[in-house]
């Protein structure tokens, strides 16, 4: 045998940026997905130190690639916002999302939905929400010391850290930001942003008809001044002439 010895070189560990899994496993999960991401996004794109995301792993423990989960949607305080493959806490300053939601689907299994609440119950979720849009039920839980505790009215729900209230209207989960402003799917979002596009080329018609109205009335009001300016200098140039001739204007 040779006295020397290969040198072993760790490689480094892999912490995939997916699971395999599909976003959603129907259109009415994943509108309902986007729906709730894309309002907590929009509720705090003026906050540059909450990252908001939705479908992305989150890895709580460095050096264990197999210890993961992809909520639904997910808001961070304290981050900054950016591009992200996955979220990695032990770069992110070991601060783990504080409020977490999840959309079922059919597919969804009982045991599956323990072992998520046993994951953000051990690492330090703050919040947790489950939705069901096939039959409107909502399950909510705050952190209460190192459990999750369920909440035990969600109707009027104001969530602590988001500020944001719920409501179930039938089977459709409303969610309310601080100004009151309902979170919309994009397609009534679009309808939104058209109505209000209607509404304002209906004021700007208003508006330039009050304009030509105002410059008319200006016009007019010009016209009556110009016509009494020149009765004056015709009244002046006649009592000019009465004169001339020796007559008493006043007479």
């Amino acid at each position: 045998m040779s006295g020397t010895s290969k040198a072993v070189i760790a490689r480094p560990i892999e912490y995939p940026e997916s699971d395999g899994q599909p976003i959603a496993e129907n259109t009415l999960q994943f509108r309902w997905i986007m729906t709730i991401e894309g309002g907590l996004d929009a509720l705090f794109a003026g906050d540059p130190n909450v990252f908001v995301a939705g479908d992305l792993l989150w890895y709580p423990t460095e050096g264990d690639p197999t210890t993961r989960v992809a909520p639904d949607a997910m808001v961070v305080f304290g981050r900054p916002k950016g591009e992200r493959g996955s979220y990695r806490q032990w770069d992110e300053e070991g601060i783990a999302p504080q409020v977490v939601f999840e959309v079922l689907s059919p597919g969804n299994r009982s045991g599956e939905m323990q072992r998520k609440l046993r994951f953000y119950e051990q690492y330090g979720v703050e919040e947790y929400y489950v939705y069901d849009p096939e039959n409107g039920s909502l399950v909510g839980w705050e952190r209460a010391g190192d459990a999750l505790a369920t909440i035990p009215r969600m109707e009027g729900w104001v969530s602590p850290r988001l500020q944001v209230t719920f409501h179930v209207d039938g089977n459709d989960l409303r969610l309310s930001g601080p100004d009151g402003r309902l979170f919309v799917s994009y397609l009534e979002l679009a309808a939104q942003r058209e109505e209000e596009e209607r509404k304002r080329k209906e004021a700007d018609k208003r508006r330039l008809r009050a304009e030509k109205l105002r410059q008319k009335a200006e016009q007019q009001k010009r016209e009556e001044e110009r016509r009494r300016l020149a009765a004056e200098d015709s009244v002046a140039a006649l009592r000019a002439q009465l004169k001339a001739l020796g007559i008493n204007p006043d007479a």
